[in-house]
């Protein structure tokens, strides 16, 4: 399992300099680094310079076999943000990662970010 912080990638909103990147398959042991990792960002000064309610994006487009630990990984990483004045909205999950978020309840804790298949074409 792989995480990191990043900044200026493509596709990512400039509005907001923290993105959490999560990969691999998520343990129970790596939680605790991950929220530490979170923590650490929102006090430096890209977290500093996010408005206050700003979304903090966290990619788990990476996420191998999403399970309830990774849910749990996504619980724990909301209530950071949200402790910061922030929220945490979540890019790239998989269907299967959104199915057991919405079957916990925590797709309406977190922001889930559309994807092509689900946004609206515009009436012209």
């Amino acid at each position: 399992m792989n995480f990191a912080r990043a900044g200026g990638l493509p596709g990512v909103d400039a509005e907001n300099p923290i993105t959490l990147t999560v990969t691999g398959r998520v343990s129970r042991a790596v939680v605790p680094d991950l929220c530490a990792e979170l923590e650490r960002a929102l006090a430096g000064p890209r977290g500093a310079a996010l408005a206050p309610g700003a979304a903090v994006d966290c990619d788990v487009g990476g996420v191998v076999r999403p399970d309830l630990t990774a849910v749990e990984a996504v619980a724990r990483l909301a209530l950071v943000a949200r402790r910061a004045g922030h929220t945490l909205r979540l890019r790239r999950a998989e269907p299967e990662f959104r199915a057991l978020l919405d079957l916990v309840g925590l797709a309406e804790v977190v922001a889930l970010e559309e994807g092509p298949e689900e946004r609206v074409p515009e009436a012209h």
